[in-house]
C-alpha cells in the first residue's frame, strides 16, 4: 500500500455513516484507491468471536470479499446492512478501488483514532447523527472527538435536516 491512497470512513452501518460512505465515494475516491472502512464493536461478548484474537491491535484488514460473508462477519459480532455492501461493491467495480474493512472493539472515538496512525489512513470521512446540544454534552459526538484528536484530515458529513 506504500504511496496508495488510503482513504478511511468510519462506519456503523447506519443511514449517516452510509451517507458519509455515498460523499465519500462521489467527492474523495479515485481509480487505485484503497476505501478502508473503520468500524467500533462496544467490547462485551466475544467467547465464540475474534476479539480476544485481536483485540489489542483490531482485526487485520478484511477483504471485500470476505466481509460480504455473513459467516465471516459472525465471527467479528459484525452485520453489515445489504446497502452499505452494495454501495462498497458497486464503487470497487465502478472506480476500480480496494475496499477493506477493519474492526476494532472498544471507544468508537478512541478506536478510529488508532486506526488512522495504524493503518495508516491519508484521511477520514465520518458521519454525524446531528444529536444536539443536550444529547452530545451527555452521550459525547464520537466525530466531534475524532476531530479534535485526529492525525490526518477529518471531513465530517452532516445528516440533512429532512432525514431520520
Amino acid at each position: 500500500m506504500d504511496g496508495e491512497r488510503r482513504i478511511g470512513v468510519a462506519v456503523d452501518f447506519s443511514l449517516c455513516s452510509r451517507k458519509a460512505l455515498k460523499w465519500t465515494i462521489d467527492n474523495v475516491i479515485r481509480k487505485g484507491d484503497y476505501l478502508i472502512l473503520i468500524t467500533a464493536r462496544p467490547e462485551g461478548d466475544y467467547e465464540d468471536g475474534e476479539m480476544q484474537l485481536w483485540q489489542t491491535t483490531g482485526s487485520p484488514l478484511i477483504p471485500l470479499a470476505e466481509f460480504s460473508d455473513p459467516h465471516t462477519m459472525k465471527k467479528y459480532g459484525i452485520k453489515p446492512d445489504a446497502e452499505t455492501l452494495d454501495i462498497v461493491t458497486t464503487a470497487a467495480a465502478q472506480k476500480e478501488i480496494t475496499v477493506l474493512l477493519k474492526v476494532y472493539w472498544g471507544d468508537a472515538g478512541e478506536k478510529i483514532c488508532e486506526a488512522i496512525d495504524q493503518v495508516p489512513i491519508s484521511c477520514l470521512v465520518i458521519g454525524n447523527r446531528g444529536l444536539g446540544m443536550l444529547k452530545r454534552a451527555i452521550l459525547g459526538s464520537v466525530s466531534n472527538y475524532v476531530v479534535n484528536n485526529s492525525s490526518c484530515p477529518v471531513t465530517v458529513v452532516k445528516k440533512g435536516d429532512h432525514e431520520h
